[in-house]
């Protein structure tokens, strides 16, 4: 599980040091702020396009030899992005480092419930999250510095040395995993064909775009609206992160007991705490812990997303879980520009969180369509068989 996590726990942090280091690339590629930041929205393209294709096309492949072969890539990806000589090179270099990061984060999450004690499956897809929400406590922060210090290349070459030290682990530690069938690329592609596939995933994209909205605008919000110094944002954003572990697990802990209810508990619990953020972003006190419970909320809905999408996949898991991650992408993207989009409309800083909280109802609302159309499929199935 730890070397399964240590992945998570590189790409988290490769997919969020770049916002932290964007007038630094910007500067050093003599670029503007704005196109500057086609480096984070190429990696997000990586995501999207990478999940879908590299787990269909890899059906056949050990499970554990395609864990090394994505970590392996996405290691040469961020050692282009040290090399990258201009920004065209970058922006291509961050596309490639994107590609393997939601296949890694299906395989690995498939695998870590096939090797998880009966009843822990939930728990044990939380604890691969785990290094994704660790990233942001320990890894950004630290990267971040480091590049802001030494030279923004630096924080890929920490990147790219703990992808090498992954590799090495999954070699050590992580056994054939023989117990997860292997299936084909008609058979993956299969999930796209099923309702409630699509349905979850349509949830996430839209529900989980609340805590993008607030994160992507949180340092100005912080200084702007809750008057905090700049030198105390980092120790927010660390909160922020701290925020994601706890509800990383607890997400966990209450999937194992009931996937629907977990998910519908993360989304109504943002939905509130986005709501009451707008108020409490106003006080620097209070703003510190609604970050933390921003963090915590938005976290806790990924593990019940992820086991829902593996158990109504049936047999193309490894694409559906895959899929998660890019849908979650797109939430980050949509997040962002809609929280963009209300504040270039004047509504001031306080506004992405309102755009948030109202996303989240949305996303309640999709999920209880969802299981309202999983439960009367049910009843058809029940009273076909009858009838036979």
């Amino acid at each position: 599980m730890l070397a399964l996590a240590l992945g998570g726990f590189g790409i988290g942090t490769t997919e969020f040091v770049t916002m932290g280091l964007l007038p630094d690339i910007a500067r050093a590629m003599g670029v503007s702020e704005p196109t500057a930041g086609h480096a984070v929205s190429a990696y997000a393209l990586g995501v999207v396009i990478g999940a879908p294709v590299i787990a269909a096309l890899s059906a056949r492949v050990s499970r554990k030899k395609l864990l090394i072969a994505l970590m392996a890539a996405f290691t040469l990806g961020n050692a282009a992005t040290v090399l990258a000589p201009t920004f065209g090179t970058l922006v291509l270099a961050r596309f490639v480092s994107g590609l393997p990061h939601g296949a890694y984060f299906g395989v690995a999450s498939l695998a870590a419930a096939t090797l998880a004690p009966v009843g822990q499956r939930a728990k044990a897809v939380a604890a691969v999250m785990l290094g994704l929400s660790a990233a942001n406590v320990v890894g950004v922060p630290s990267a971040t510095w480091l590049g802001q210090h030494l030279g923004w290349r630096d924080a890929y070459v920490v990147v790219a040395i703990i992808g090498l030290a992954t590799v090495a682990a999954l070699i050590r530690y992580v056994p054939e995993l023989t117990g997860i069938t292997m299936t084909n690329p008609m058979t993956e592609l299969g999930a796209l064909r099923r309702p409630q596939v699509l349905l979850t995933l349509l949830v996430g994209a839209i529900g989980f775009g609340g805590m993008f909205a607030v994160y992507t605008y949180i340092t100005t919000t912080l200084t702007g609206v809750a008057g905090m110094s700049p030198g105390l944002v980092p120790v927010v954003l660390m909160l922020f992160g701290v925020g994601m572990v706890v509800g990383n697990i607890v997400g966990g802990v209450l999937a194992d007991r009931g996937v629907d209810r977990a998910i519908y508990a993360a989304m109504i619990g943002m939905a509130v705490i986005l709501a009451v953020f707008v108020a409490a972003a106003h006080n620097p006190y209070t703003a510190a812990i609604g970050a933390f419970l921003v963090g915590a909320t938005g976290a806790s809905l990924a593990p019940g997303l992820q086991t829902r999408l593996m158990d109504v996949a049936h047999e193309a898991q490894t694409l559906a879980a895959a899929l998660n991650h890019a849908a979650l992408n797109i939430a980050n993207a949509a997040g962002a520009w809609l929280g963009g989009a209300v504040i270039a409309a004047g509504l001031g800083y306080t506004a992405p969180a309102m755009v948030g909280a109202g996303l989240a109802v949305v996303g309640v609302l999709l999920f209880a369509i969802t299981v309202w159309a999983a439960r009367r499929d049910a009843r058809l199935v029940a009273a076909a068989a009858l009838l036979a």
